[in-house]
């Protein structure tokens, strides 16, 4: 059992509307989740990460100073242990794709219901991703650089930058690297135990060692490094012949 489920998490909630942050409060309290801190702009996170190390950061995408995205990339940089769950108003999926990118382990608009919110918060600091690699997928092959027919700019400003993962595959064996290009397909543990012939005990071992030497977080973030990386193309499926 980990720290992570031997206690309530503690959370910082990071947003520059003072309703939005004591609703947050009152509702993540209630259902005995321990909020450390508050910020209202990025810069105010980062420096309440640093000091209080909390498991989970609830950080909206637009606040002044510094936005969601950099804050999120900073907290992350400083303290890799740390969930972010990014807010907004805007249910867009170039937003998503970006927090993601970031580092980000999920994506929460701001009417989400209070159990749902809790348990958003309880997810991410177990370790999982709030999205499912599927949806992930979908968003990476649309918005990662390159893809094909990738939109332009909407009309309500530039979609915000996405900097590409840089990780040193070279420390995965040839079998970690087929787990890592099935994962970026979309292929549960099961699926993957299918694929391969393998067990789903030994599947779930390799992916284990994939996080641990790639640094990633849940799986979410495994897909958006495998196209980002050149392991998966937009338009690969779980029938493309595998890297030998």
């Amino acid at each position: 059992m980990t720290a992570h489920t031997e206690r309530a998490p503690r959370v910082v909630i990071a947003d520059d509307q003072d309703l939005v942050r004591t609703g947050f409060r009152l509702i993540l309290t209630a259902r005995g989740i321990d909020v450390v801190g508050e910020a209202a702009d990025g810069a105010e996170a980062v420096a309440a990460v640093r000091g209080l190390r909390p498991d989970v950061v609830l950080m909206d995408i637009r606040m002044p100073v510094m936005d969601g995205l950099e804050a999120a990339r900073r907290v992350l940089a400083q303290a890799p242990d740390c969930r972010v769950i990014m807010l907004t108003t805007f249910d867009l999926d170039r937003y998503v794709y970006a927090a993601l990118a970031a580092g980000a382990s999920g994506f929460l608009l701001k009417d989400v219901t209070p159990a749902h919110l809790a348990s958003a918060v309880r997810l991410v600091a177990t370790g999982d991703a709030l999205l499912a690699p599927s949806i992930t997928r979908r968003l990476v092959e649309r918005f990662a650089p390159g893809a094909p027919g990738a939109p332009g700019a909407p009309a309500t400003g530039p979609a915000p930058a996405a900097p590409a993962v840089h990780r040193d595959l070279a420390a995965l064996t040839p079998r970690e690297r087929e787990v890592l290009t099935l994962m970026g397909r979309a292929l549960s543990n099961t699926e993957l135990a299918r694929q391969l012939t393998l067990s789903e005990a030994t599947v779930k071992t390799h992916v284990a060692r994939i996080f641990a030497k790639l640094t990633l977080r849940d799986r979410a973030q495994a897909v958006v490094l495998a196209y980002e990386t050149g392991l998966v193309s937009p338009g690969d499926s779980a029938d493309t012949p595998r890297p030998r």
